[in-house]
């Protein structure tokens, strides 16, 4: 997707966002979820996240509620979060890195909300799901091992580590049936990935290389009109920083005629690669000025060429 900003100034910028495979894997599974509990009928709340996933042993739920949504509103914000905050995440680690990162913020948010909700009155307990949650800690993990030390929201700027504080005050109000605590352990799980805490679970460059050449991941690459991201360093370059290579003639490039051409008193045009050249009118004559110098004045049609002569009295 391109975008084209307009400055003050008249420049225009343009921003490319990249719709990568992780993002729509996801989109895809809580449309597919979505889909199931709708013809089925499956009771509300059946995979949201609460005390119920301790007390019951519903550890499954720990994973699903991400997929989980209620309502198509719900569903629909939330695929549009999830795409347009978590593409930055991916880039960083790759594809399938990000399915595998995914999945741990899923399960270390969904553990630790459920043992708070454990804590609380029966009365004050609210059940998280959606997307929300585990994309506010994906935006958290790209903002830990960021090294630009401000970021830009809607045009205006905010030092990174404070952004995933500010989208999850956004989120919060704007999007329907996010649940704060939820939001809040969320953004703080982030971090704690992004800063290394957990660096024993991330997957290694070369498994994840390794992984891409797999069934089903390696069906990944064939999704028409996403960027599958590779986990190798060179490469991801390669996808997301295509080198350009300018046809000839592309651009402006200035010729310069050779000299015989310039001083020709033929008042006809030549060509000189490609460009036609305009000799002066009425040719370079020197006119001769008090004191030994001499000038020569000529307009042409790109400019003036002046010829100075200077001697010594005789």
């Amino acid at each position: 997707v391109t975008v084209r900003h307009r400055k003050r100034d008249g420049r225009i910028f343009t921003s490319i966002y990249l719709i990568t495979s992780g993002g729509v894997v996801v989109v895809l599974l809580s449309c597919v979820l979505f889909a199931i509990q709708t013809s089925f009928s499956l009771s509300d709340g059946i995979f949201s996240l609460g005390a119920d996933a301790l007390q019951n042993g519903h550890v499954h739920v720990l994973v699903v509620f991400p997929f989980y949504h209620r309502t198509a509103a719900q569903l629909l914000l939330n695929a549009a979060a999830l795409l347009f905050l978590c593409c930055g995440a991916e880039k960083g680690v790759g594809t399938i890195r990000f399915l595998l990162l995914f999945l741990l913020l899923s399960a270390t948010t969904g553990l630790l909300y459920s043992f708070l909700d454990l804590l609380q009155d029966a009365n004050m307990r609210s059940p998280a799901d959606g997307l929300i949650p585990v994309t506010l800690s994906c935006v958290a993990v790209a903002a830990a091992r960021s090294k630009m030390p401000r970021s830009f929201l809607c045009g205006l700027s905010f030092p990174t580590m404070a952004l995933p504080f500010a989208l999850l005050v956004v989120c919060t109000a704007l999007i329907p049936r996010s649940v704060l605590p939820c939001n809040v352990i969320a953004v703080l799980v982030g971090l704690a990935f992004g800063s290394g805490w957990f660096s024993l679970l991330d997957m290694s460059e070369t498994r994840a290389t390794v992984l891409e050449k797999v069934i089903p991941f390696r069906f990944l690459k064939t999704i028409r009109g996403v960027t599958f991201v590779p986990a190798s360093v060179e490469e991801r370059r390669k996808t997301l920083l295509p080198q350009i290579n300018p046809s000839p003639g592309s651009y402006p490039v200035q010729s310069y005629a050779p000299l015989s051409s310039i001083h020709s008193t033929h008042a006809t045009a030549t060509m000189y690669e490609g460009w036609q050249n305009f000799p002066p009118v009425g040719g370079s004559v020197p006119v001769a000025a008090p004191g030994g110098h001499n000038h020569g004045h000529s307009h042409g049609h790109f400019g003036q060429s002046c010829s100075h002569s200077h001697g010594l009295h005789q």
